[in-house]
């Protein structure tokens, strides 16, 4: 008996003491593929989620960045140019600063010599189309914020109904691994759908909030803007 044991031992086989259990690892692909054709179409429906809330969050982030971005300076020259009755250099500097505040400015500019309320309109409507420029495609991640979770959620109930059925044609017997494809099914989606849930939800969240900075810079401008056409002269 010591002679096979230590053959053993020289052949380089693990002897595994009985009654001790052998530590299993799995990987995330792993986990995906034990899924189904089932779970695995919806990890890739998720995954697509999640590529697009990925792409809108960065290309949105990079739009408000540029549309924030104003030359400290810019309302003082445009205040002496329209003191000085220098209306089209006004204009030209609204047109070379291309960005919603110079847009909103060149729109009231545009207007002087109308009622003071005219004016106040014409800017007040083209701060309405800037704002949706602004939130353009914002509100599809609202959307993958919410639908992620019940896409995940389905992926749980199709995985049951794989594990009932299969627990169902065992003819009586409960085996792990025959419940083991649902299961993995019903887990793993639901795990997904909700990391790509809660990644579009906190990407809305600072959208939004970055977006409201930017509408009240336009605001607070605009104002100005007015404030200095009331002026008396």
């Amino acid at each position: 008996m010591l002679n096979i044991l230590t053959q053993e031992v020289q052949e380089g086989v693990d002897v595994v003491p009985e009654g001790e259990s052998v530590e299993k690892t799995l990987s995330i692909i792993e986990l995906i593929a034990s899924g189904g054709v089932a779970g695995q179409v919806i990890i890739a429906i998720l995954f697509l989620l999640l590529v697009g809330a990925i792409y809108i969050y960065f290309e949105r982030i990079f739009a408000i960045k540029a549309a924030s971005t104003i030359d400290a300076n810019f309302m003082n020259q445009i205040k002496d140019h329209v003191s000085h009755g220098k209306i089209e250099s006004a204009q030209e500097l609204c047109a070379q600063v291309n960005s919603p505040v110079s847009r909103l400015i060149g729109k009231g500019i545009s207007r002087i010599g109308k009622p003071l309320a005219d004016i106040n309109t014409a800017i007040e409507n083209a701060g309405r189309l800037e704002i949706y420029g602004l939130e353009k495609n914002v509100s599809v991640l609202a959307t993958i914020s919410g639908a992620a979770p019940m896409i995940g959620f389905l992926g749980t109930v199709v995985g049951m109904i794989l594990a009932i059925f299969e627990l169902a044609n065992a003819g009586g017997s409960i085996q792990m691994d025959v419940l083991a494809s649902g299961l993995y099914t019903a887990m793993t989606t639901t795990v997904a759908g909700l990391i790509v849930g809660i990644v579009a939800y906190m990407a809305y969240n600072h959208l939004v909030v970055k977006t409201d900075k930017v509408v009240y810079q336009m605001e607070a401008h605009s104002l100005e803007f007015l404030d200095h056409l009331n002026e008396p002269t």
